[in-house]
């Protein structure tokens, strides 16, 4: 096993180069199709989320695949190699293998324990088993890292350790409050309509908001997604919209939550500034927060502007309100700094939502933070979104803002969807995956982590082990096909001495000169097996091949046979 991993991630690179690293699904197939195509990799796989981006290859050469992974990170991405470098990390052989099952059991998260990841793993296995670009090794590292992060999460609390990045943003949203007090009865906006965003959809249902707007670029998706949340059982009402009504929706809704794979800018500063100025149509009050001031009986707060000197509730002067609010009306937008909105298409979807709407009341939809059937729409609704480059961070902000809130919104897409300049606004609360990143670096590290990290050592010696004694066993089947070839010519030559020997007698003699061949490689092939397993174990295999004088190309034979099956028995990543 030579394994390699090079990449970069939310703890060794800032947000605004993770933004402009992000990887489309075009580029994530060119850049395996590429590595393969490299002399040092011989098979790959991308691992590419909002928080990492990670190429693993078998290479037969170090300091080559470093280069070459490197470089084409580069190429792929669109940010220069020079820029790049200092950012990313390698991980070799068995460290490797450490890496992506810390990753996969959620140690190396922004939020430490959640199980997203695993996800997003099971999509990477699949991918490279769908482009051919996975071989025996990635098959089995990828499988055996989605059973250790199954195994983490149901024999630790590590779900106690931390949350999904849904609940943890809107935990920071909610700030002073429980995020189910805070949610009570306000109206969502979830724009896209993937894994993340039907997971918020699913969360924002469970603490329950009154409605759930879903916009996405594919109509049927976002219809799809509304019908799952209806018959969930949760009582949230649910419908779809066009992406051309987000900017009307603005004014309607309380808590935004947009992840797209869109290229540029889905909600710009004016779209929101519009949005604010016209204020909510007929929306219940958000809670209010401690220490705001209390309401008077005519509904107006004490130390507030009276009726005689209207003010703008966002603070705003009164004729940019004017001019924001005509453009919102009109669908005309105002200049904000050069900033356009663009949504780029990308690829068709699958034909047709695998997820069946349950009859009756459908409770086993939201079960839980990851409900079976939102997953399934939510990987269906991914393929082909695409993720591009996007402009750098405009700086890091303050979580917690005590000032009342007209308008609240998550951002978890990477690169971002949301102008960042929106925190600047008077009513406005951004959340965000730069300040998640800030809110959860100083997270404590819980017992169960311990035990997580006590799985991952073992498991890591576990899969060293095996490949090892793999690497050995196309060796050993060579030796005793080749033993069995000589049983068979020594009974034919048998026959040609002994023409007289009845059935019964020469099937006997048969079965003791093979019984006799077996004892003999017996304890030689078992204990060779149990060597390999061994760290340094490499070298038993060419040893055995020379002490038998193995032919190499049946061993090499033996070796393409045992892959094709191995590749053909894993079939799609489970």
């Amino acid at each position: 096993m030579s394994l390699l991993v090079v990449g970069l991630s939310h703890r060794s690179a800032p947000v605004s180069v993770l933004e402009r690293a992000s990887l489309s699904a075009d580029a994530k197939a060119k850049l395996l199709h590429d590595t393969l195509a490299a002399e040092p990799a011989t098979e790959a796989a991308v691992l590419a989320t909002c928080n990492r981006i990670e190429l693993y290859a078998d290479v037969d050469k170090f300091h080559a695949g470093v280069a070459e992974l490197s470089t084409l990170l580069a190429q792929h991405s669109g940010v220069a190699l020079e820029e790049l470098t200092p950012y990313l990390y390698v991980h070799y052989e068995d460290r490797a293998v450490h890496h992506l099952f810390s990753v996969a059991c959620g140690l190396d998260s922004m939020v430490v324990g959640e199980g997203q990841i695993l996800g997003q793993i099971k999509d990477t296995l699949a991918l490279g088993q769908e482009l051919h670009t996975a071989g025996r090794l990635i098959n089995d590292l990828f499988q055996q890292a989605l059973r250790v992060g199954k195994r983490a999460h149901s024999e630790t609390g590590i779900d106690r350790a931390g949350q999904s990045l849904v609940t943890f943003g809107l935990e920071q949203l909610a700030v002073h409050l429980s995020v189910d007090v805070w949610a009570k009865g306000k109206r969502a906006l979830v724009i896209g309509a993937g894994s993340m965003s039907s997971l918020a959809a699913a969360t924002l249902a469970r603490v329950g908001v009154a409605e759930v707007v879903v916009a996405n670029r594919t109509a049927e998706r976002a219809e799809r997604l509304a019908e799952i949340l209806v018959a969930s059982g949760t009582g949230v009402e649910a419908r779809a919209v066009p992406m051309a009504s987000v900017v009307d929706e603005l004014t309607r809704v309380d808590v935004v939550v947009s992840c797209t794979g869109a290229t540029g800018l889905v909600l710009t500063g004016e779209d929101v500034a519009a949005a604010v100025a016209v204020g909510p149509a007929g929306l219940a009050p958000s809670p209010a927060l401690p220490g705001s001031p209390p309401a008077t009986a005519g509904g107006t707060p004490r130390g507030s502007v009276p009726d005689s000197a209207p003010q703008d509730p966002a603070g705003l002067d009164a004729d940019v309100v004017a001019r924001l609010a005509a453009a919102s009306a009109a669908g005309v937008r105002i200049a904000d700094g050069g900033v356009a909105r663009t949504i780029v298409p990308g690829a068709g979807a699958a034909d047709g939502c695998p997820v069946e709407v349950p009859a009756g009341d459908g409770r086993a939809a939201l079960t839980g933070v990851d409900a079976n059937s939102l997953e399934l729409h939510g990987t269906w609704a991914d393929q082909g979104e695409a993720a591009a480059q996007r402009q750098p961070r405009r700086g890091a902000r303050s979580l917690v803002d005590v000032a009342p809130v007209r308008l609240a919104l998550l951002d978890l897409a990477m690169p971002r969807d949301i102008d960042a300049a929106v925190h600047r606004i008077p009513g406005v609360r951004l959340v965000d995956i730069e300040s998640l990143a800030g809110a959860s670096a100083d997270a404590p590290m819980a017992a169960d982590v311990d035990a997580v990290r006590g799985i991952v050592a073992e498991e890591v010696a576990a899969f060293g082990a095996a490949q090892r004694a793999a690497h050995i066993t196309p060796t050993v089947v060579a030796l005793r096909a080749m033993a069995a070839e000589v049983v068979a010519m020594e009974v034919a030559r048998l026959d040609g001495r002994l023409p007289d020997l009845d059935e019964r007698q020469r099937a006997e003699v048969t079965q003791t000169v093979r019984r006799v061949v077996d004892k003999l490689l017996h304890a030689p092939t078992v204990r060779v097996k149990q060597l390999a397993s061994e760290p340094g174990g490499a070298g038993y295999a060419e040893a055995l091949r020379e002490l038998f004088d193995l032919d190499p190309q049946t061993v090499a034979s033996v070796s393409r046979a045992d892959a094709a099956d191995k590749n053909d028995d894993s079939g799609r990543a489970s």
